[in-house]
């Protein structure tokens, strides 16, 4: 199989990786705009991965420039910041070629839900949410929701974090700080008693409890988590939620920032200058938080339950991997985003546009991550027992 693998950093070499050992990667097109990072990414891939052939291209990836290069790979797996998912999965689509990416960034779903036809006549699949959250959780989501009798309510939290705390927010980045700050902005979208409802993303906090070797945690409602489940389930089920996992105290220390604008993207003077809020952010408190020698902790739960409180719990905890310097989120964002590259590449999926529940992956899906090493876990609740 050949791949095309855009983004060079955290996710991007987590695909590559897993490409090669399961996904009968032959060659493999790296891209990046970051020569230096493309570089640095390429060698790491060829170490992991001996017998990979690994093709650097140094692009800012635009129209037919994009189209051009994905021409000729099996599918493109997309690692770069949502803002870049539109443009480049209609030229992955106009040059044949399935696609997926981490998405995260709801609206533009929305948008990518609109090439469905398109993508259709060109006989190509397009999967976006393919990560951790958005993404396996939702997958496990629809699994409980097959399984449970009378099921009404889902609640799904996922978090990564830094083991142990680290420096002021108890957090260092698992993903870029882009991803991050669209998380915890804009809104939250879910059910609430049978309705579809919008929220403010990065409000609604309660304690979390989690494996006690991580003290005290809590969870907060976050934007693009719950992709387009809440749509498909309006009517169906009573409660669709999804919150953030983070170290107690976190939200309190975050909450003021965004209250006072730091996260915004309207310009601002300063001075004879106009900037936005949030790249200044971006520029001062990323390096902060970039730790190359972090080591994390991915914590899922998604619990599927009747009115009763029947029904069941998928829950899993990621440890960073000594062997392949992966981090956890690496691990759980990655991977399962390489396995449904694989199964592009083998042309096993129907044509058109479709998150990872709405494509039924389920059992499959979550029987090739277990393969890769995701430890997830099933338990029945019963508050009976």
């Amino acid at each position: 199989m050949r791949y095309a693998v855009l983004g060079a950093g955290r996710q991007g070499l987590a695909i590559g990786y897993d490409l090669a050992r399961r996904g009968e990667a032959r060659e493999i097109t790296l891209v990046d705009a970051d020569g230096a990072r493309l570089a640095a990414g390429a060698e790491r891939l060829r170490r992991l991965a001996r017998k990979l052939d690994v093709r650097p291209v140094e692009a800012r990836l635009e129209g037919e420039e994009a189209t051009d290069l994905f021409r000729g790979h099996d599918a493109v797996a997309c690692a770069l910041p949502y803002k870049f998912n539109n443009m480049l999965s209609r030229a992955s689509i106009r040059a044949g070629v399935s696609w997926c990416d981490l998405g995260g960034h709801t609206p533009t779903v929305y948008e990518q839900v609109r090439f469905a036809r398109e993508a259709r006549v060109q006989k190509v699949t397009v999967v976006p949410d393919c990560g951790l959250a958005p993404g396996l959780g939702n997958v496990l989501a629809a699994m409980g929701v097959a399984e449970v009798p009378g099921a009404r309510h889902v609640r799904i939290r996922v978090g990564g974090l830094p083991v142990p705390p680290k420096g002021p927010l108890g957090y260092s980045l698992l993903f870029s700080i882009e991803g991050l700050t669209n998380e915890y902005t804009g809104e939250a979208v879910m059910l609430r008693g049978g309705k579809l409802v919008r929220l403010e993303a990065f409000t609604e906090v309660e304690p979390h409890r989690g494996p006690r070797e991580f003290g005290p945690l809590e969870c907060f409602l976050t934007s693009g988590g719950t992709s387009l489940a809440p749509m498909d389930y309006e009517g169906k089920l009573e409660t669709y939620e999804y919150k953030t996992i983070r170290y107690k105290g976190h939200f309190s220390k975050i909450r003021p920032v965004i209250e006072l604008g730091f996260l915004r993207l309207d310009p601002v003077a300063v001075g004879r200058a106009k900037v936005v809020p949030r790249e200044v952010f971006h520029s001062v408190v990323g390096p902060m938080l970039d730790d190359p020698n972090v080591r994390d902790v991915a914590l899922l739960q998604c619990d599927v339950t009747d009115a009763n409180g029947r029904g069941v719990r998928y829950r899993m905890v990621q440890r960073f991997d000594e062997k392949t310097g992966f981090t956890a989120m690496e691990q759980t964002t990655g991977y399962p985003t390489a396995a449904i590259a694989h199964a592009l590449a083998k042309r096993e999926l129907s044509h058109g546009t479709f998150t990872p529940d709405r494509l039924g992956l389920g059992a499959t899906h979550l029987a090739e991550l277990r393969r890769r090493g995701l430890r997830i876990r099933r338990i029945r609740l019963d508050p009976s027992v």
